[in-house]
Formats: structure tokens, sequence, C-alpha cells
């Protein structure tokens, strides 16, 4: 029969054994002193101040009333937690991330409370294994003094936020998302055409790249200016272009350089200048005159191409070269016919979504000669003259395009100046912030958004 009730004056020594307690039935005869142990019980888990013996013969942590054991050893940098314990994390210092136990127990809970009212500043991250309030994304704490308390209930819904998470009018447990690609086509300023039979301007480096964003990265966007015309009224050069980069923590900066000047024409005809595309020589001398170094600074893939060199006529027959392009040199002046070099082709690229060609040479000046074409992609075409003094300054490379800027015929008309840089951003329309500066001009093409700047700016991913 059951036991109900045993006194103590009817428990005989060493009658209660494993095998009646295992069978339910137990009698005042069966009961002995000394038997009934706990290794009889076979009770499994730790036994100790912090654990009761459940219904299944098992040892447990007390958390069913809401109860967790603090570490009272305050968090600055990244951990691991460990299944039903509360932890105090500053991140006055730095933002850092909370690992979750990555085999948890339904019913395991971790709270996570901000310690000195930072997390606004310097947001506490949190990850695991598992999945968090039902999703794969990583979560991060940013509102001060927030404490949250996540329960596991299984692979599913993974860990669940069900304490502290709501503050104010939004959720401050932010989703985090995972990284994504961004394709980057980064042009720098076109450098500006000379005056007196001078050589056309080079393009503006033009580079591309494809890197992985993390979420929150600032992606600081400088667009190059175009280097001046060479000024009229006395031979000079033109001037270089300005360099155009993008740069960001994680990143690989990107950073073209801004096109060669165009050489000024003359007895004292000068080369084009060094850049992203070199710029073409000047005309007009006692000796040919070389075009400027294309990629300079060396970059690889290459950013850009060698300006043409101008003729050695030592009279106003002489011709320049024309300014290098991203997918061309720029072509040397001839004196048979007396023709200036035209200016090299740019690049083509369809990260808008259409093909469009950019960076490309200006074409270099000629007096009684024929001036030089400007190259595919903005590059301007320089000038000629069919009787001196007047003629007009020579035309600048196209606006944000990295063109390089015509050189001019005579030393009373300004060089052409280079046209200003381009950065262009493409990434998936889903993964899009819409969080910008510098007024970048937004538009799609199928899946993904395209933030074209004008000008410096940036984008926060």
């Amino acid at each position: 029969m059951p036991l109900t009730k045993i006194n103590t004056s009817g428990i005989a020594d060493d009658a209660i054994t494993s095998a009646k307690i295992a069978s339910g039935v137990v009698s005042a005869s069966d009961v002995a002193d000394g038997t009934l142990t706990l290794a009889k019980l076979s009770a499994t888990g730790t036994k100790d101040a912090t654990t009761f013996l459940r219904g299944d013969n098992t040892f447990a942590t007390v958390t069913a009333d809401g109860t967790v054991d603090w570490d009272t050893t305050v968090k600055t940098s990244g951990f691991t937690a460990t299944a039903n314990k509360g932890f105090f994390c500053n991140t006055t210092s730095a933002a850092f991330t909370v690992t979750l136990p990555s085999s948890p127990t339904a019913g395991d809970e971790i709270v996570i409370v901000d310690y000195a009212g930072t997390f606004a500043t310097n947001n506490l991250t949190i990850t695991a294994t598992p999945k968090i309030n039902g999703s794969d994304n990583d979560v991060k704490l940013t509102t001060n003094r927030e404490a949250t308390r996540l329960v596991y209930i299984d692979a599913t819904q993974g860990w669940i936020a069900y304490s502290g998470v709501n503050e104010g009018s939004s959720p401050s447990l932010t989703d985090i998302p995972p990284p994504y690609s961004v394709d980057f086509l980064v042009i720098a300023g076109g450098g500006g055409g000379g005056s007196n039979l001078a050589g056309g301007g080079g393009a503006g480096g033009y580079r591309t790249s494809t890197q992985t964003v993390a979420s929150g990265t600032v992606i600081t966007v400088t667009v190059g200016d175009g280097g001046a015309g060479g000024s009229g009224g006395s031979p000079n050069n033109g001037v270089s272009g300005s360099n155009s980069s993008i740069s960001g923590s994680g990143l690989t900066t990107i950073t073209s350089n801004g096109g060669g000047h165009g050489g000024v024409g003359g007895v004292s005809a000068q080369t084009g200048g060094n850049g992203g595309s070199g710029g073409g020589g000047g005309g007009y001398n006692v000796g040919p005159t070389a075009g400027g170094s294309g990629n300079t600074p060396n970059t690889s893939p290459s950013q850009g191409n060698n300006g043409g060199s101008g003729t050695g006529n030592a009279s106003t027959n002489g011709a320049a070269g024309g300014g290098g392009g991203a997918n061309a040199v720029g072509v040397n002046g001839t004196t048979s016919p007396v023709v200036a070099g035209n200016g090299g082709a740019g690049t083509a690229s369809s990260i808008t979504g259409s093909s469009v060609t950019r960076a490309g040479g200006g074409g270099g000046g000629s007096y009684f000669g024929t001036a030089g074409t400007g190259g595919a992609g903005g590059g301007a075409n320089g000038k000629n003259a069919d009787s001196p003094p007047a003629v007009a300054a020579a035309d600048s490379g196209s606006a944000n395009t990295g063109g390089g800027g015509g050189g001019a015929a005579a030393h009373n008309s300004a060089g052409g100046s280079g046209g200003k840089g381009v950065v262009i951003l493409s990434l998936p329309t889903s993964s899009y912030t819409g969080t910008t500066s510098g007024s970048p001009t937004v538009s799609t093409s199928g899946g993904n958004t395209i933030l074209t700047f004008t000008g410096s700016g940036s984008y926060t991913a």
C-alpha cells in the first residue's frame, strides 16, 4: 500500500531499500535506519546551495521565480556569457560584443545591464549562433542605462528578449544587418591644358573596387576638382587635377590621382605633368617635348595612361601632345602634317545601370595646324588659330567625368580647365540605409541603389 504516514517508532533499521523505493510501495515494517541515502536516489546534476531536487530526480538552478546568478565582475571587453547569469557591461572605453551560449537549453536566461550609461555612445552588440528574436542577425543595445533579459526557447526563435527591450517609442534592441558588398567607381579631377601651343590635360585617375561593408561603417567620399587651364597673357602650364577617394573603418582606402597638367609650348616648352593620366607635352620648341607619366604614383591595376609628346618645330607650326586617358595614351603631335595629338580615350562603366565612358584626355593645341580632339569620356578639344594673336580659350573637360582640359593655341589665350571628378557607389537596395551627407544623386537599377557624388560627402552603411 502507498506510504501515507510513518511514525518514527514504526521505522525498523535497514528496512528501506532502493528496490522498494523504486516500486512505490513502502510499509512501516520496511523502514530501517541508514538505508535511505542520496546515492540510492540516483539524482543527477550538481548539489549545492543554489540548486534544488526536481521531481525527475535531477538538481537544477532556481530560475523559475526570475532569479539569476549575477557575475559581479564588470565586463569591459567582449566575452561569452554563461547561462542563467546576469552581467554588468561597461562600454565607456569602447563598444564590444557579448556572445550568447552556443548550446543552450530551453529556459536558459541571460541578463545584460548598462553599467555606466554608455550604450548610446558605444553600442553593445549581442551575437549568437542560435537565432536572436527569430533572426540570424546580431543585435545591439543603443540606449543608456538599458537592461535586457533574454530567454532561450528553441532553434526556430532562439533567444527571445522579453524584458527591458522597449524604451520610449522604439525598441532599443536594434537588429544589425549582415555585411554586404558595395561597388565603387572613383575618378579624380582632370588636369588643365596649358597656354601657347600647349599640351592637353591628362584625365583624372580612374579606379574601381568592390568591398564588403559592415553595418554602421561611415564611408567618407572626397571628390577632386579639375585643374585650372594655363592663364592667357603669357605661356603657362595648366594645373594638375585634385585627388578623389573613398575611405572608412574596415575598408581599403581607394585614392585616384588628379590628372597631370598640359605642358606649355614655346622655346622653353615643358613636359606634361604626371598624374592619374599624364598631360600632353608642349609644342613649338627646339626638340620634342615628352608627355607626362600616367598612373603616378603607381597603383595596381593602373588608373591611367601617359600623355603624348609635342613636336620639335622651332616655328609657329608646332603641335602639342594630347593628354592621356583612362583607357589609352595621349597621341603625339606631328609635323607633317602639323596635327596636335588627340586625347586618350576614357573607360566605360555600367555601375549606374547603363554604360558611360569617363576620364578621357584633353586634345593638344596647335597654331596653324590642326588641333587635337578630346578623348571619349569628357576630354576637351584643343585649339588652333587661323591668324594670330586673337584666339579663343581652349575647351574645358566635362564636369564630373575627370576629363582633361584642352591645350591653347597662343600664349594670350587660356588653356581649358580639367573636368571635376566623381565618386559612385552601387549597393543592394535591401541594405540601403538612406543616411548620407553631401547630397549625392540617388537612383536605382535592378536590385541596386546608386549614389552619385559630384561633391564630397559620406554614406553610412
